[in-house]
C-alpha cells in the first residue's frame, strides 16, 4: 500500500543528463512468410486486444542519483490509434538509446469464450474502466525541467492498476488519461531492475523507481509486461505491489511464429559463434559424437555400450537417477579425437518456445561439444593453467534469441555463462552481418558473451577465479544457416520430430570428484607471500563447480527447458 501523499523537493547536481535518442537494428526487418498472428502488429489477449506503442512525448527529465552521470526521463506514449487506450507511462535511463514500449489495449470486438479456458468474466463488468482519482506519490525538481509528479491511479474496486502516471504540474491527471483492467483478466508482477532512487539521507521520502516484469515466467505462464514503471517511497518495493500485468486467456497463442517465420527469424538473426584462436576443444554434432565411439554406461556395469548414431538405443524419459551416464571411448586416440570435437560437422540445436504469454519467442541455440577442458585459474596478476580441473565429458551450453511477436523484431539476447548469464541489449550487440549478432565461445568452458575479452569468474574485486578468454578466429560456426530445429512443442503434434537423444535425461559424462585440497596446495605455492590466504579463505573465492563435476545433463533437464532463463 502507498503512503500518505507527499511532496518531497529534490536539488538537481549540476549535471544535466540529455534525453537519448531512437535506436533501431543495423538493417530493416524483412517481409516475414504468410502466418496468422505473428509480427501483425496486434495481439488478442482473450477480451483485450493489445497493441506495442514506440512512440513517446518526454514529460520529466531528472538526474536524482547524486554525483552519478546517469540521468533518468519519464515519458507519455502517443500515437495510439482510436479505440485504444493507455495503460501506464514509460521512463528508461539517458545513458541508452530510445527503445522501449508500453502496451495500450481495447475490448475486443466480439469475445468468445475460449474451448478449455478457465477464465469466466466477473458479473459481465466490462473489461477497461476509468480510474476513480489519482493519489499523488511523489514530486521532485530539478534546474532544468521544472517539476515532476507522479500519480498512481485508483482503480474501482475489481480492477487492477497497470502503471503510474508523470505530469509536469500539480493538478491530477484527467481521468481519460489511462484505464484500469478487471482483474481477472491480470496477473501479478514483481520488481526488476532499479532505475533510480534518491539518497534516504537527504529526503524525509526515499524514492524509487524500478522495471516490471510478471512473476511467473516460462512456456506455460500466461503473464504479459505492459512495458511501464514502478515507483515507491518504500525502501522495499517487492511484496503487494499495487500495479499488476496483463493476462493471456488466448490458449491458441496465434501470435507465435508457424514454422517458415521460424526458418525466416534463425535465417535473419542467427549469429555467427566464435570460438577462441586457441580452442582445442571444439564443438561437434551429437551424430558425430556418437559414431566416432561415444559409450553408454549403466550403473554396475564396467563396459560401455556403443551408442547408435541418431540415440535410438539410449534410455529415454525418467529422471536423472545415476543409473546411465555416457563416456569416450578407452582407447587413447579414439579418446582424443572424440575430446578436440569436428567444427565441420557442428551444428546449433534449436528450441523455440513461447515466453511472456505468447507475446516473445525465445529461440534457444545449443552448442554441443564432447569436451570441456581445465579451467586457468587467476589470482591478481597471475594466470594458472589447471591441469584436470574443469574438465568433464559433453558440454551443453547456448544463448537465446527473444523476438517480440508484435513485429518480429529481436527484442533481446540471453548469454549461458556456465551456472549464470545475462541479457543484452541489441545496442550492445556486435552485428557480423545485417542483424546478426556475434557469439564469442570462451577457450575451454565454451560460456557464451557478446564481446571479446576475458571474464572472471569467481570473485571480480580481489581480482581472483576462473578466467573466461574469449576472442574472434577461424572457427566458427554460423547458426543462420547451421542448425537443427529439435523442439517447438506450440506448434503441435508431429510438426517437429525430436531427436530420440533429446528424451535422455541422464548425464552426457561421468561423475568426477578432483583431489581439490592437492590442487590448491600447487596453486598456493605459485602464489607471492603477500597474497597467499589460508587455504580456507582461497577455497571460497572459487566457484563450486571446480571441485568436481557431475556429468551435465542435456538441454531438456535444464530449468530454462519450460522456464525463463535464470536472470
Amino acid at each position: 500500500m502507498f503512503g500518505c501523499e507527499c511532496l518531497c523537493w529534490e536539488t538537481e547536481p549540476e549535471f544535466y543528463s540529455p534525453e537519448p535518442e531512437p535506436f533501431s537494428l543495423p538493417v530493416p526487418l524483412p517481409d516475414w512468410p504468410e502466418g496468422q498472428g505473428f509480427a501483425t502488429g496486434r495481439i488478442s489477449l482473450g477480451e483485450i486486444e493489445v497493441l506495442k506503442i514506440t512512440e513517446f512525448e518526454s514529460i520529466w527529465n531528472c538526474n536524482l542519483l547524486h554525483g552519478k552521470t546517469k540521468g533518468l526521463t519519464f515519458y507519455k506514449p502517443v500515437g495510439i490509434p482510436d479505440g485504444f487506450f493507455c495503460l501506464g507511462y514509460y521512463c528508461q535511463p539517458n545513458d541508452q538509446p530510445l527503445r522501449g514500449h508500453v502496451l495500450v489495449a481495447c475490448i475486443a470486438a466480439s469475445p468468445e469464450k475460449e474451448v478449455g479456458s478457465i477464465h469466466e468474466p466477473l458479473l459481465d463488468l466490462p473489461a477497461l474502466r476509468k480510474p476513480l482519482n489519482y493519489t499523488l506519490i511523489w514530486s521532485g525538481e530539478t534546474q532544468h525541467n521544472g517539476c515532476g509528479y507522479f500519480w498512481f491511479p485508483n482503480p474501482p474496486v475489481g480492477y487492477k492498476a497497470m502503471g503510474f502516471v508523470v505530469s509536469d504540474r500539480p493538478e491530477q491527471p484527467k481521468l481519460e488519461e489511462v484505464r484500469c483492467v478487471r482483474a481477472d483478466l491480470t496477473e501479478s508482477c514483481e520488481t526488476c531492475d532499479i532505475l533510480l532512487a534518491t539518497d534516504s539521507k537527504s529526503s524525509k521520502y526515499p524514492f524509487q523507481v524500478w522495471n516490471t516484469r510478471p512473476c511467473e515466467r516460462g512456456v506455460l505462464c500466461r503473464g504479459v509486461s505492459v512495458g511501464t514503471f514502478y515507483c515507491t517511497t518504500y525502501l522495499d518495493p517487492e511484496e503487494n505491489l499495487d500495479i499488476a500485468c496483463l493476462k493471456n486467456l488466448d490458449i491458441t497463442l496465434h501470435a507465435m511464429p508457424n514454422l517458415n517465420q521460424i526458418h525466416a527469424l534463425i535465417k535473419h538473426y542467427g549469429p555467427t559463434v566464435f570460438f577462441h584462436p586457441d580452442e582445442v576443444y571444439l564443438p561437434s554434432s551429437v551424430q558425430w559424437f556418437f559414431k566416432n565411439g561415444a559409450l553408454l554406461y549403466q550403473d554396475g556395469n564396467q563396459k560401455g555400450e556403443p551408442i547408435d548414431y541418431r540415440g535410438s538405443n539410449l534410455p529415454s524419459g525418467g529422471k536423472n537417477d545415476g543409473a546411465f551416464w555416457i563416456d569416450l571411448p578407452n582407447d587413447d586416440e579414439a579418446r582424443g579425437n572424440l575430446k578436440n570435437g569436428n567444427l565441420e560437422s557442428a551444428e546449433l540445436y534449436v528450441h523455440v518456445k513461447p515466453a511472456m504469454g505468447g507475446t516473445f519467442t525465445d529461440i534457444m541455440m545449443w552448442v554441443f561439444c564432447p569436451f570441456n577442458g581445465p579451467a586457468t585459474l587467476k589470482v591478481g596478476l597471475m594466470s594458472i593453467a589447471m591441469s584436470k580441473i574443469g574438465e568433464h565429458v559433453g558440454d551443453w551450453e547456448h544463448f537465446t534469441l527473444r523476438v517480440s511477436n508484435f513485429t518480429g523484431e529481436l527484442w533481446s539476447m540471453f548469454f549461458s555463462q556456465h551456472s549464470g548469464g545475462e541479457w543484452v541489449d541489441p545496442f550492445n550487440l556486435e552485428f557480423i552481418e545485417g542483424n546478426k549478432p556475434t557469439v564469442y565461445s570462451s577457450k575451454n568452458g565454451h560460456a557464451s558473451f557478446p564481446h571479446p575479452g576475458t571474464y572472471l569468474q569467481g570473485s571480480s574485486k580481489l581480482g581472483i577465479g576462473v578466467r573466461n578468454d574469449a576472442a574472434r578466429s577461424k572457427f566458427i560456426v554460423d547458426s543462420s544457416i547451421k542448425y537443427q530445429i529439435i523442439a517447438a512443442g506450440y506448434l503441435g503434434d508431429g510438426i517437429i520430430q525430436e531427436p530420440c537423444w533429446l528424451e535422455y535425461m541422464r548425464e552426457w559424462g561421468p561423475t568426477i570428484v578432483y583431489d581439490s585440497r592437492s590442487e590448491l596446495d600447487k596453486l598456493i605455492d605459485l602464489l607471492p607471500l603477500f597474497v597467499r590466504f589460508s587455504v580456507e579463505n582461497i577455497f571460497e573465492l572459487f566457484p563450486t563447480e571446480l571441485y568436481g563435476e557431475e556429468g551435465p545433463t542435456g538441454p531438456k533437464e535444464k530449468d530454462n527447458w519450460a522456464g525463463d532463463e535464470i536472470c
